[in-house]
């Protein structure tokens, strides 16, 4: 399973790369201005500086809603770098962007993804990622990771080459359930990924190794 980070944090996404285990950024309007980047120039600027930080695919949101100004800003989008992703909406317009950007070989990463019919119509269009929110299904206390069972069952069954994308990862159980049930990717805050690395008996044996060391070699 291929890890994502999502956010628009530089320092963050710098050391999920230094681990060595990231495979790609993922962020949205809302983590962008939470970095306090606004206006379009800076928000481009800014996509620019992710992808020289990572080697993986970088997802990119068109914030428009009508069919002629997605395309627009996702062609943009896609010239800024070759490991740009375009992001689009689960909306009527939003799969025919992606059907547009599938045919003239431009990735693409359809978004707010709440049920297997939606991420159908994904696949149908070409979609390279289909990304189904767990954490906002959670939230209304709707079981999101069996909405990942039922599209893994779904793309199976007709061989779709659409990857699936866990968005919307709150925590270590989300990752490690999302691996288990084949998700193709995971993606989540910097937390969910180093929070793999905690165990108390790894961190308990460590102190023991440490403590025999020392009274062995003073």
């Amino acid at each position: 399973m291929k890890f994502f980070i999502d956010t628009a944090n530089l320092s963050d996404i710098a050391e999920a790369q230094a681990l060595g285990v990231l495979d790609g950024v993922t962020t949205n309007p809302s983590l962008m201005a939470k970095e306090g980047v606004t206006g379009s120039d800076a928000i481009l600027a800014h996509y620019k500086k992710i992808c020289e930080l990572v080697e993986g695919d970088v997802s990119a949101e068109v914030i428009s809603t009508d069919y002629e100004g997605m395309i627009k800003e996702g062609e943009a989008l896609a010239a800024l770098h070759p490991q740009i992703v375009v992001k689009l909406p689960m909306i009527a317009n939003g799969v025919k962007a992606c059907k547009y950007f599938s045919d003239k070989g431009i990735r693409t990463n359809v978004t707010l993804v709440f049920s297997v019919g939606q991420a159908l119509l994904a696949a149908k269009a070409g979609a390279t990622y289909v990304s189904p929110f767990l954490g906002r299904l959670d939230d209304i206390s709707t079981d999101g990771l069996h909405l990942v069972k039922e599209i893994r069952h779904v793309y199976d069954n007709y061989n779709f080459e659409t990857q699936i994308l866990s968005a919307s990862v709150r925590n270590t159980m989300h990752v490690i359930n999302c691996a288990k049930i084949g998700s193709d990717v995971m993606t989540g805050p910097l937390s969910s990924i180093t929070g793999l690395l905690k165990h108390p008996l790894t961190d308990s044996g460590l102190a023991k190794f440490l403590e025999d060391y020392k009274k062995g070699n003073g």
